[in-house]
């Protein structure tokens, strides 16, 4: 049994062919080749982009000369209505500015202080889902609930329940049907004055979820100036300094980093979260020794999550299948020559998680689901090369270890309560949206344990 991925198209096909498949689904559009191929090139009347598939080409990309290859700015043009200005899509010096400010939130006991809001959470969610047993369950929606609860307990000390972050809420799970990853524009040179392929709705949802984010900046910064903020990452940000300049981010873009936490934080996990379930109910081997894992539990303690290592195990496993972000787009900035090929000054350079995930000649039983694998040489060797669902080097995701804790808690919390089995009539199919989420959603029935 193989887990669900999309249907590649024929290795040839019509430039027009390809931007109709590439506007339904990401994907999809792509050939089976590329499973394969250490390099591909794809040409257009307007550039060259070239997708990097080999883990040595990967590595010189995205750690030994990262400032050579920024993102590229063609990837704004899809998510700067809603990121704007943020440390996802900075680069150069303003990017650096930002990472400064916001890496030390994330650092040292700051996870094993924000864990109680986190248990918190997959508490709640377990309570919830008590009602709907014996139901067939939208687990997208379930997981994006629960994730988006996670980010607003431990980043402003209030749960999914508050209202600024119900609407937050419903407003992004909106957004996220409306607006791909990389639209059109992300492959098409355009001029200023050309439209830039955003419908009025997802321009709309997104000017809806700033205001929101900067009525809950604003209140911050008024209980930070009168002494009574709550410790969490919000105030940890606005109140750390730039080392270099001494100054703290202004309200636009505190606005920025908060939205981009949001779709980091929420949307990445609430996609990995709800392939994990699928993958268990699909395997219902593996989802019985989770459960029988999470009886550790009974001690809800951050230690206890050492010994969570199976549920940890099939959330990575799940990050491999399914990477919420299928592709990430860099630009070169001078000529470069990869595989005895040229690549001229402003080339495309496209590395694909999804696909060196599942890279046939570097993973044994690349399609398979296994998380038995990371314990293995072969799985060792690929997680140290070919396994980027955070990307790498110095972008790296500055909420990696916050989602490794995150994940494997909020699984064992599920597992421990209730079961999972899939419905033969509705096998979820991948298509990148925001994130890997599935055409239709991931239905399964839940059973209590």
């Amino acid at each position: 049994m193989i887990p669900p991925k999309p249907t590649p198209r024929p290795d040839k096909v019509s430039l027009w062919q390809y931007l109709r498949l590439f506007r339904k689904d990401l994907l999809s559009a792509q050939p089976q080749r590329l499973y394969r191929a250490w390099m591909a090139e794809f040409r257009t009347p307007f550039f060259r982009s070239y997708m990097i598939n080999q883990p040595e080409l990967v590595d010189l990309v995205l750690k030994k000369r990262p400032a050579d290859f920024p993102k590229s700015n063609r990837i704004s043009e899809g998510l700067r209505p809603l990121l704007g200005e943020s440390v996802f899509l900075a680069n150069g010096e303003a990017w650096k500015r930002q990472r400064r400010i916001i890496d030390p939130a994330f650092e040292g006991g700051r996870l094993k202080d924000t864990f109680p809001a986190m248990l918190a959470a997959s508490q709640a969610c377990a309570s919830r889902l008590r009602a709907r047993v014996g139901d067939e369950i939208e687990v997208e929606e379930v997981t994006s609930h629960v994730a988006a609860d996670v980010i607003f307990r431990t980043l402003f000390s209030v749960p999914i329940e508050h209202e600024i972050a119900a609407e937050v809420f419903q407003k992004f799970r909106a957004y996220q049907r409306q607006q791909p990853l990389l639209n059109l524009a992300a492959f098409v040179p355009l001029p200023r004055w050309a439209p830039r392929f955003h419908s009025d709705s997802a321009w709309n949802s997104a000017n809806d979820i700033r205001k929101l984010i900067e009525q809950l900046t604003v209140k911050r910064a008024a209980d930070i100036a009168e002494g009574r903020a709550p410790d969490d990452l919000a105030t940890k940000i606005m109140t750390t300094p730039d080392p270099e300049t001494g100054k703290c981010f202004e309200t636009n873009e505190m606005i920025d980093q908060v939205a981009i936490f949001f779709l980091a934080g929420h949307e990445t996990s609430a996609s990995a979260l709800a392939w994990a379930l699928y993958l268990l109910a699909l395997y219902p081997d593996w989802q019985e020794k989770v459960a029988h894992e999470a009886q550790a539990l009974r001690d809800p303690s951050f230690s206890t999550m050492s010994r969570l290592k199976i549920s940890r195990d099939v959330f990575r496993e799940a990050l491999r299948l399914y990477p919420p972000v299928p592709m990430m787009v860099r630009e070169s900035q001078c000529p470069e020559r990869f595989r005895d090929r040229d690549i001229s000054k402003g080339a495309q350079i496209v590395i694909s998680p999804w696909h060196l995930h599942r890279q046939e000649r570097l993973w044994d039983n690349p399609d398979g689901f296994d998380p038995s694998r990371w314990s293995t040489a072969n799985g060792k060797a690929c997680q140290r090369n070919a396994y980027i669902p955070f990307s790498a080097g110095p972008r790296v995701c500055t909420g990696a270890g916050f989602a490794m804790v995150e994940g494997p808690l909020i699984l064992s919390m599920l597992l421990r309560h209730f079961k999972f089995e899939t419905i033969p009539s509705k096998t979820p199919v991948p298509v990148a949206h925001l994130t890997v989420r599935s055409k239709d959603g991931i239905w399964l029935r839940l059973v209590e344990r």
